[in-house]
């Protein structure tokens, strides 16, 4: 598999890790996407155990409003840090 191929799959073997440990398998609860930010972020994301940070972040990712972060809502997350990253990099040159 190509090198992108094989960051897709990760992103989704890493979703598929967190989520339904309590409930429904295609999504995170609150407490699943904090495990998540900790575990793959650390400090890059190191607002995991602040609980309004935390908040704010499951509410933006939230975007229906359904109380769980999906797939795709999840997604976004990646995009964005990635996007961060990539600004921060660029300007370091």
């Amino acid at each position: 598999m190509s090198d992108t191929m094989n960051a897709m799959t990760l992103l989704i073997e890493v979703f598929n890790k967190h989520s339904g440990k309590e409930g429904d398998k295609t999504t995170l609860n609150k407490a699943e996407l904090k495990e998540l930010i900790q575990a793959e972020f650390g400090d890059l994301l190191g607002k995991a155990n602040d609980k309004a940070a935390l908040d704010r972040i499951f509410q933006d990712l939230d975007r229906n409003k359904d109380n769980s972060v999906d797939f795709n809502e999840f997604i976004t997350l990646i995009c964005c840090l990635t996007q961060m990253c990539h600004e921060y990099f660029t300007s370091k040159k």
